[in-house]
């Protein structure tokens, strides 16, 4: 059994989760996703709690377990949370400026890139 496939998955309020035997369907604050599964997972829900495991633990679909869990996983974290990155600029001269839509980094050249 896969390590990370073993993981439960934490659902945050204001996120549904659907599935049957071979789509799951993720709804949430900032969008829906879906995702074809194979038959061979086998999804179950309590509560808050996704569980993912497979029905017949034969050895070519062992890799599978942990796929699908990751990919489930990150369909509940895309629906409940926005896209977010942190740009760090470290060294002497590095300057970065936010006009309107666009980013204007100062990097040492002669001109802004």
């Amino acid at each position: 059994m896969s390590r990370i496939g073993k993981l439960p998955i934490t659902i945050p309020n204001g996120v549904e989760v659907n599935y049957n035997d071979a789509k799951v369907i993720v709804k949430g604050k900032f969008g829906t996703l879906e995702t074809k599964i194979p038959e061979i997972i086998l999804i179950q829900q309590k509560n808050n709690i996704l569980t993912v495991s497979l029905k017949n633990e034969v050895r070519s679909f062992r890799p599978l377990h942990g796929l699908y869990r990751t990919l489930i996983n990150n369909m509940v974290i895309g629906v409940s949370e926005q896209f977010e990155l942190t740009l760090i600029l470290k060294g002497v001269g590095y300057r970065a400026a936010v006009q309107g839509k666009e980013i204007v980094l100062n990097l040492g050249y002669s001109h802004p890139v």
